[in-house]
């Protein structure tokens, strides 16, 4: 077994300054609290405070072995795996079969409690797993029919996809062989001694499958901004509601490709010239059915993050502006924080690389699939941000018991009835009802244990005189109300080939070919390689709407013509080559110049504060941008809502002494947020409470603004109308507010928060100790007991940076101000020496609580450095601390 001291890397906590209590990310969507029963077991909580003491015995025994030699039955020759001085595992085999199988089972060695707990939530089954607490997800993903969709999508994989895909699961099925639940992880081995009764099932080629719906599910855009709009409109009118979605500012924040057009249905970068919706307000029985829909889409698992930080940076650079003449790639994905991370580093080398075994490839994938998601071969590098295309819709449908109306006919429901198992309880049978659109997510509000969270009144979505209207407009209806869920990934498409071709792709046009396939999630694919070229493509399966339906809210399923009119042809996709500009960034800003192409991708981009301040960064460094230089350009901290309300916050008069004492710290401020600003700490509390008194007397909970890039806009707007009536606060009487008032009002809100959360003394004030991460194990790391919280969870890290900054450390202006969303990564790769690339992960190859390599990369993470990215065999080599020699059992 491994050696190593007992290293719960980091800080713990349960829950950091600042916060109003767990963090949403990571697996948002899991159950809240997991209180079983089994808890008030005394016995367990004392063996729990053992384990965290000693860090040996129990905690210990799921340590994987990482050196010496095991024999593994399936195995057709020797396979070796190095790890670093950080357990990252560089593998080298023969065969592609040795490969993906050598990477299942190193997997399986590190993650598999996380591998396991993904699958069942991607299956809808986590209930069985966890119990009741679990069965509002298990709903909705069952209703959504993941696994369903990923099994058809089994069947249309190409021969080498399938076979790496059953290769990979056999790699995991050998680590799971002959080995006790303890012996799997620390989590099992407990709940286990609580006497669950529980034996993980073989991993299959679905189960890998599987998480790429979840992946797409996390950044599928703008569901949630639909029934948002639709309900906004109710409540306050068609103007005002208008004021919540400002259109996108393409000339402050220029889109990623600014050439080219689509000619006879096929995009050409050298092209100069292109060749009945539900508009009226809805009625209250709409909103209600949409608000509750909102709801329903809320409990489904959310295993890589949600909210307006969920987004990415990339950019790539060409060699007339970088110090080495040769190109530059970067990426850092933004995505919800949790332990152990996203993502799980690893190389795959053939030791002779040819048509039988392709792979010589290196970078970040996802434990439980194999190959590399982003990173590099040894011929080309590529990064994702999200697309963000409008790939999904809501329709509000008329139903009449098992029939739905669609034009003038009535059709029958699709049907399904699925069962759910519930440990501890007695099993529930779901019925699934779908219209052409898709599954009718409004049948989930009829089940009590959803309805219970489906909250119309303060806490949702709608005021209680709205529901109650809603109510009485449905009474003695032929039709009712329902709401169904179009959307891209629940139509079978071979995405896995795409993520296969990329590992192997050697030049521009493989790269492009392998994407063809890619459909979701959509994805904005930067591209480098290592004879110079640079190059951008949009990947994913974008449906074509007809005219007059945009996509930016619900419309009628009854109308046969919004139905979708297929997809935009991949040839018709934006990409380009060797742009003159000699780069391309895209940091989830609008993809492409609307004027000049014919097909709506969508309307609710991130507003591109980040892509522009990385492109006046890059051009303030070249000639002399390196790794170096772009390091700096990854963790830029400016504001960009600074230079705007900084302003206004000066512009009007505090109390003199306490209040102002603030107010003076914005004087010299000069809008960047390192971890020790205490300007920063103010300006942002400012910021959040300037957002609560504006909007939170006439917006529900759900629509209250998290303070995100959209709210940069909408606020930036209003602060050039003093007597908007946004500014108005509708619950006091005899009085009329404007800007002023507001302005006045978060100030002194923001002074007494940092006096209660920091110190009464604005020197001992610093946005770190505000803006915290805290890593927690969306399991037993939620399970509201402090002593079992501790055993996973680590925290306590000062962040810098903040939403809508190029260091992205997002947080929720609706619950504190603890990071919700980060760089899971950071990546930077140097074309003309693979060997000099850089890498990082926010926590570390291990989810096993006390390894050394649990958090042993968020120290460096949080200090903005990052790690040696060795790729050539001698390099590997000579970064290697332990060797695990993989033999076949004959």
């Amino acid at each position: 077994m491994e050696s190593g001291t007992d290293a719960g890397q980091g800080r713990t906590s349960t829950t950091p300054r600042g916060s109003a209590g767990p963090t949403r990310g990571g697996f948002r969507g899991l159950p809240p609290s997991l209180r079983w029963t089994v808890y008030g077991v005394v016995g367990l909580v004392v063996v729990l405070v053992a384990a965290t003491l000693t860090g040996v015995g129990i905690a210990r025994s799921s340590w994987p072995q990482t050196a010496g030699a095991l024999r593994l039955d399936g195995l057709d020759a020797e396979v070796e795996v190095l790890r670093d001085g950080h357990g990252i595992p560089q593998i080298y085999a023969d065969t592609t079969h040795d490969l993906m199988f050598a990477q299942g089972y190193v997997h399986a060695q590190d993650r598999f409690f996380e591998m396991d707990v993904r699958r069942h939530a991607t299956a809808g089954r986590l209930a069985e797993l966890l119990g009741e607490s679990a069965l509002e997800g298990d709903l909705v993903v069952r209703t959504l029919g993941w696994r369903r969709v990923a099994a058809r999508e089994l069947t249309m994989l190409r021969p080498a996809t399938r076979a790496a895909l059953d290769a990979y699961a056999e790699g995991v099925n050998a680590y799971l062989a002959e080995r006790s639940l303890a012996d799997l992880s620390l989590e099992y081995a407990l709940l286990d001694l609580a006497g669950l009764d529980y034996r993980p099932a073989r991993w299959t080629a679905v189960d890998s499958i599987a998480w790429l719906k979840a992946m797409a599910w996390d950044l599928r855009a703008n569901v949630d901004d639909e029934a948002a709009r639709a309900v906004s409109v109710a409540l306050v009118g068609s103007d005002r509601a208008a004021d919540l979605y400002p259109p996108y500012d393409a000339e402050a924040h220029p889109p990623i490709v600014r050439q080219g057009a689509v000619v006879d249905g096929v995009f050409d970068p050298g092209a100069d010239a292109t060749s009945s919706t539900l508009r009226p307000p809805p009625g209250p029985g709409v909103t209600a059915a949409l608000a509750a829909a909102a709801d329903v889409l809320a409990a489904a698992p959310t295993l890589l993050g949600d909210g307006d930080g969920i987004g990415s940076n990339a950019w790539v650079v060409d060699g007339d502006h970088t110090s080495t003449g040769a190109p530059i790639l970067a990426n850092d994905p933004h995505l919800g924080v949790s332990l152990p991370g996203a993502w799980s580093q690893v190389g795959l080398h053939c030791r002779s690389v040819g048509a039988e075994c392709p792979f010589d490839v290196a970078g970040f994938g996802f434990a439980g699939v194999p190959g590399v998601v982003i990173g590099h071969n040894a011929d080309i590098a590529w990064g994702l941000t999200n697309l963000g295309a409008d790939v999904s819709d809501l329709y509000v449908e008329r139903i009449d018991g098992d029939h739905w109306r669609y034009g003038d006919r009535r059709r029958r429901l699709r049907t399904r009835v699925e069962r759910i198992k519930v440990r501890g309880g007695d099993p529930v049978d779901l019925t699934v009802r779908a219209t052409r659109h898709g599954p009718l997510l409004s049948d989930l509000v009829a089940l009590d244990r959803v309805s219970e969270r489906i909250d119309l009144t303060e806490g949702g979505l709608l005021s209680a005189a709205t529901a109650a209207g809603a109510v009485a407009a449905g009474s003695g209806a032929r039709w009712s109300t329902g709401v169904s869920l179009a959307w891209t990934a629940l139509r079978p498409r071979p995405t896995a080939d795409a993520l296969y071709d990329l590992n192997v792709a050697g030049d521009f046009a493989s790269f492009r070919a392998a994407l063809e396939d890619f459909a979701v999630p959509g994805q904005n694919v930067l591209y480098a390689d290592t004879d110079g070229h640079i190059g951008y493509q949009a990947a994913g399966e974008i449906p074509l709407r007809a005219p007059g339906h945009d996509g930016s809210t619900p419309v009628a399923g009854w109308r046969p013509a919004n139905d979708w009119a297929g997809r935009v042809p991949a040839a018709a996709m934006p990409w380009v080559l060797d742009p003159p500009s000699g780069m391309i960034v895209a940091a989830n800003q609008q993809p492409v110049d609307p004027d000049r192409y014919p097909y709506p991708l969508g309307e609710d981009w991130d507003r591109g504060y980040r892509a522009a301040r990385i492109e006046r960064l890059l051009a303030d460094a070249v000639p002399d941008l390196g790794v170096a230089a772009v390091r700096r350009v990854q963790l830029d901290d400016l504001n960009p809502l600074a230079q705007v309300l900084r302003p206004y916050l000066l512009g009007v008069r505090l109390p003199e002494g306490y209040y102002a004492e603030g107010q003076d710290l914005l004087l010299g401020w000069d809008g960047r947020q390192p971890a020790d600003s205490a300007a920063a700490a103010y300006f942002n509390a400012a910021w959040r409470q300037l957002l609560r008194a504006t909007f939170d007397d006439e917006l529900p909970v759900g629509l209250r603004p998290d303070g995100g890039s959209r709210w940069f806009d909408v606020v930036a707007g209003l602060l050039t109308r003093r007597h908007d009536p946004w500014w108005d606060d509708v619950t006091t009487q005899d009085v009329v507010e404007d800007r002023n008032d507001i302005l006045v009002a978060a100030q002194l809100a923001a002074r007494d928060e940092l006096t209660a959360l920091l110190s009464p003394d604005p020197g001992e004030w610093s946005w770190g100790r505000l803006h915290e991460l805290e890593l927690r194990s969306p399991t037993l790391g939620e399970s509201g007991i402090g002593a079992v919280e501790r055993i996973f969870n680590r925290g306590g890290w000062e962040a810098a940076g903040g939403g809508s900054v190029v260091d992205a450390t997002g947080w929720d202006a609706t619950e504190g101000y603890d990071v919700t969303s980060a760089p899971s990564m950071r990546m930077i790769v140097p074309l003309d020496d693979l060997d000099a690339a850089r890498w990082i992960s926010l926590t570390g190859v291990s989810g096993h609580a006390f390894h050394p390599h649990y958090t042993d990369q968020t120290d460096l993470w949080a200090r903005g450095e990052d790690l040696a990215w060795p790729f050539s065999e001698g390099d590997v080599v000579r970064a290697t601390d332990e060797t695990l020699v993989l033999r076949p059992a004959d």
